[in-house]
């Protein structure tokens, strides 16, 4: 009690003085916050699935909807725990986020459960929670339709108009649905949402461990609180300067290099996967089987496919292997042939068998999604023009993928957020860890994260493919583990050696990303 009490009180001087300085001046005291409310409730703890084990918990708080304004509306919070069993060597509680934006949390204690060693897990209570706006917390719907979930739209010209109005009903559909709410999930609002969580669990301090999305969620709420940040682990970081358009762009940049890669790995197995004997060949055979499918669709595997569903799996190339063999699958089903392998340009998403009781919307992934990265900044533009003139200079620059990635999105026609986008530049000491070929945040991302983040380190991966690090079974997972267990960073940047056609295992985070994206595993 003493420490909830301690907790409480420490979080209300921050928070009057640093979040809401409009509502009291920086001295007042916990009795005077209009935050005290929400910082001394009690969680009332219950098993979160009959179907789950009773060491893994559940409970549900209120927020503010808007911090600025306490006492108005209130959201409920979804927040889970599995607690140590060596209560004397606990340091504190791990919180977790899996990505997103839109990534669903409350199961990330059970995920990490199995993946971290005894030697992590004995000091911490491990905590997930589904933010704002996600799953069990007070999620948003849009209603949209699953024709309307569909965001990938390379640029034509006879289409654009069509693709502009779907922008517009998307966000209009959001707001006729979700009103002035959606203002309000933002990222800067979830990391107050995270200090709300600590002080309800009567910590000084939160170690955190977040994936993708969750790397800037981690990034701000070190930045916003600098003195609550213990051991903080960054996997597979966004670039907090591309804050969100650009880290949209991003994945059209990332992947010509991969794709450069690609051929060249397959043109030294051209006896294996018969795609051509040099990268040129190899670059070809993708190529005709684009144009081909342009043409007519392809009958891959029950589905008709096109040269943009082909373009669309790009991220697929970021793993060599698994590119060849669908390239060489789909050169296969181009011929009139049978494909020797079971693969899909669009697989399907992985299920973690918790229900948590409560049922979720069909487009809450979407709609959570847009609202922030609409929400966090107005860097969009308004204007449709330029997105239709970016689609055609960035198809130019980066074939693959360049007009899906600038093609009018709903951020558009967006109402902005209540607050700037957060400027990250600070000294906190947080462990980064990246992989070099990453389809989601490619290695440029991670070093925008890690030039941010002045008292940061950063494992990379060389060789290392996927999205996601931690929990993989990598090079890496000996530092991240040294790390949380001693609180001890490397003296300096590490790069270590990916095993040679080590398969990945373990957690692979949700996409930062809508449904919808093909050629990827994860929740998005």
């Amino acid at each position: 009690m003493r420490s909830r009490r301690i907790a409480a009180s420490l979080l209300a001087a921050s928070v009057a003085a640093t979040l809401v300085p409009a509502l009291a001046p920086a001295t007042a005291s916990a009795a005077e916050n209009p935050l005290t409310q929400y910082l001394r409730q009690k969680p009332r703890w219950h098993r979160c699935d009959r179907d789950s084990p009773a060491t893994f918990q559940c409970a549900d708080i209120k927020v503010p909807l808007d911090y600025r304004h306490p006492n108005g509306k209130k959201i409920g919070l979804a927040i889970s725990r599995i607690r140590t069993s060596a209560a004397g060597e606990r340091r504190g509680v791990l919180l977790l986020n899996p990505g997103g934006p839109g990534g669903e949390g409350l199961s990330m204690p059970q995920w990490m459960d199995s993946e971290l060693p005894k030697s992590v897990k004995k000091h911490y209570d491990l905590v997930g929670f589904d933010p704002r706006g996600v799953g069990q917390s007070s999620p948003l719907s849009c209603g949209l339709t699953g024709a309307e979930q569909n965001w990938l739209r390379p640029y034509k010209a006879s289409a654009f108009a069509k693709d502009v109005k779907w922008a517009r009903t998307v966000a209009e559909k959001c707001r006729a649905k979700e009103g002035d709410k959606l203002r309000y999930i933002t990222t800067r609002n979830t990391a107050r949402d995270m200090d709300v969580i600590r002080a309800v669990l009567g910590e000084r301090k939160i170690s955190y461990l977040g994936y993708s999305y969750g790397t800037y969620l981690g990034a701000v709420y070190a930045q916003m609180f600098p003195a609550r940040a213990d051991r903080f682990v960054l996997d597979s970081a966004v670039d907090p300067q591309r804050i969100w358009r650009g880290m949209i762009q991003v994945w059209a940049e990332g992947t010509e290099p991969a794709f450069t890669r690609w051929t060249k790995w397959t043109a030294q197995r051209a006896a294996q996967y018969k795609l051509g004997d040099t990268p040129d060949q190899v670059r070809k055979t993708f190529w005709d089987l684009v144009a081909q499918a342009d043409r007519k669709p392809i009958d891959f595997h029950g589905q008709r496919t096109t040269g943009d569903d082909i373009r669309s799996g790009r991220a697929m190339f970021f793993s060599v292997r698994a590119a060849a063999e669908t390239v060489a699958d789909l050169k296969k089903a181009a011929a009139g042939g049978r494909p020797a392998v079971t693969r899909e340009l669009r697989p399907t998403s992985p299920s973690f068998g918790t229900s948590f009781g409560r049922s979720v919307p069909s487009d809450n992934g979407d709609a959570s999604f847009w609202s922030v990265v609409c929400a966090d900044t107005a860097a969009w533009p308004r204007d449709p023009e330029q997105y239709r003139r970016d689609a055609i200079r960035d198809k130019a620059r980066y074939p693959l993928y360049g007009d899906f990635a600038s093609s009018i999105k709903p951020c558009a026609f967006w109402k902005n957020g209540t607050e700037p986008a957060t400027k990250v530049n600070n000294k906190v000491g947080v462990l980064m860890l990246q992989n070099e070929w990453d389809p989601q945040t490619p290695l440029p991302s991670g070093i925008g994260m890690h030039r941010a983040l002045k008292g940061s380190r950063m494992v990379m991966v060389a060789g290392g493919e996927g999205h996601g690090v931690y929990g993989s079974k990598s090079c890496a997972d000996k530092t991240a583990n040294a790390y949380l267990a001693t609180g001890r960073l490397p003296v300096r940047d590490v790069t270590c050696q990916a095993a040679a056609g080590q398969e990945r295992h373990g957690l692979t985070p949700p996409l930062p990303a809508p449904s919808g994206i093909p050629g990827t595993p994860g929740r998005f």
